[in-house]
């Protein structure tokens, strides 16, 4: 039987391994979850509610475990792991009481004999395919809808970090969400991707990932004209205006930068400076990347953990590489730990100043501890600086100015955008982005939308 090795990237330690799933487990998965969507479609949307109410609660019954887990798998300190367990479950309670809220409505008809009437019905069989970053938040806010909208469900996760998803999904099945109404299989994405596009059970695909990967999904997908949501790469800039709260701006691009070290698709990627508060700005960002503690993070007072693998940490050190031969100065920071033999890969906290349009980490997404720091003279340099790239997913700006404000809302082309706010997500918003960083949005009454069709009903004869 071949298995997927799920290892500690703080130690390199086995954890587990997991059973890849073979193409025929994987067909009859999807052949179940279509079948079975007839029934769960007919469930009434308080008993989906009261269901959906149940998991989650039956997920904080068993928070402290399901954070450990995800700690030994995907590396982040546990303090964050057990947020991420409440960011989940937050996802299913608003979803709880989104399943009751799907309306219709009537509409007034052109002529006395008739009646109009629109209602939305489930599209079918939703495949998910969520990353490794967030393993419980990027599965619960695709399943927490697709169920509550009456879909049946599937899931793919990450092979770096698969035992979350499977424990969310068996608890799912201990508090009666039907086994064929919430599935789970495992193995390499490229393969289950091409099953899931090419089935003709399923009826849509939603993705949270790269943007090529994300591409070719879309393109597989088109055959049979599913549904499509896509949550794809980002570059978020983070621009401070001269006028902004400078403890503010700095409190928040430590959050916004250096959760999960670095590897958040909304990660601040990109800090632009007005030039008469750079020097200020830099030396307190420097104090407080000073007291960052890295570390295993299973150790309580570990903030930075490693990233996740070889591969993400060769990106990193290359970027870094890159910027600092084209003229970039390290204000601090530039320090590794790594070893590939046993697997475990720390990069310290760096912070880069003096960095230029024409490196590398201003055009590529890092997701990793690395803040670049840039500076501009105005507002309509930052806007252009900003928008200079094909990702539109998050963006922040620091200013007191309403006026500054209210233009760089205007003008910046990203989906998510937080004005004295570096951590905007909330299960009860829509979440997801512009340009080449998907389509779609996540959370909020957008984030169940998707996961419906809308059926006109005209009636005559009256």
């Amino acid at each position: 039987m071949s298995t997927i090795k799920v290892t500690n990237p703080a130690t390199g330690e086995l954890v587990q391994e997991v059973p890849v799933s073979t193409e025929e487990e994987v067909q009859e998965a999807l052949q179940k979850g279509y079948e079975y969507f007839q029934t769960w479609k007919q469930v009434n949307a308080h008993e989906r509610s009261s269901l959906l109410k149940a998991w989650s609660a039956r997920i904080q019954e068993e928070k402290e475990g399901i954070a450990k887990v995800m700690t030994l798998e995907s590396g982040k300190p546990l303090k964050e792991s057990l947020g991420e367990v409440d960011y989940a479950t937050s996802y299913i309670d608003w979803y709880a009481e989104e399943a009751k809220r799907i309306y219709g409505r009537t509409i007034p008809a052109h002529t006395e004999a008739k009646r109009i009437i629109v209602s939305h019905q489930p599209v079918g069989l939703v495949a998910a395919i969520t990353p490794w970053n967030f393993p419980a938040a990027m599965m619960t806010r695709k399943a927490a809808p697709a169920l509550a909208a009456g879909c049946t469900f599937i899931v793919k996760p990450a092979e770096e970090t698969p035992l979350t998803t499977i424990r969310l999904v068996e608890l799912a099945h201990e508090v009666g969400i039907p086994e064929a109404a919430a599935q789970c299989v495992n193995g390499q994405g490229k393969k289950i991707g091409k099953l899931f596009t090419d089935s003709d059970y399923v009826r849509k695909i939603t993705f949270t990932g790269s943007t090529p990967v994300g591409k070719q999904l879309m393109k597989n997908s088109a055959d049979t004209v599913k549904h499509v949501s896509m949550e794809l790469g980002g570059h978020a800039p983070f621009i401070v205006a001269a006028d902004a709260d400078l403890d503010l701006a700095v409190q928040h691009v430590m959050a916004a930068k250096f959760r999960n070290a670095g590897q958040t698709c909304i990660c601040a990627n990109r800090v632009l400076v007005q030039e008469s508060l750079a020097d200020k700005f830099i030396h307190k960002v420097k104090e407080e990347v000073a007291t960052l503690r890295v570390g295993n993070g299973l150790e309580k007072e570990t903030q930075i953990g490693p990233v996740i693998n070889g591969k993400s940490f060769d990106k990193i050190v290359n970027q870094i590489q890159d910027a600092t031969e084209k003229g970039a100065q390290v204000v601090c920071g530039k320090e590794f730990n790594a070893n590939p033999n046993q697997g475990y890969f720390f990069i310290h906290p760096t912070v880069l100043m003096n960095v230029s349009e024409e490196m590398t980490i201003m055009k590529e997404e890092t997701f990793g501890p690395v803040l670049p720091i840039t500076t501009f003279t105005n507002v309509e340099e930052a806007v252009q600086i900003a928008n200079s790239t094909p990702f539109g997913l998050a963006a922040y700006y620091f200013t007191n100015d309403y006026r500054v404000g209210t233009y760089l809302h205007d003008q910046l082309d990203f989906g998510i955008v937080g004005w004295n706010d570096g951590a905007p997500s909330a299960a009860h918003a829509p979440f997801g982005g512009m340009k080449e960083s998907g389509l779609g949005r996540e959370g909020g009454i957008e984030g169940l939308d998707p996961y419906l069709e809308t059926k006109y009903l005209s009636i005559g004869g009256f």
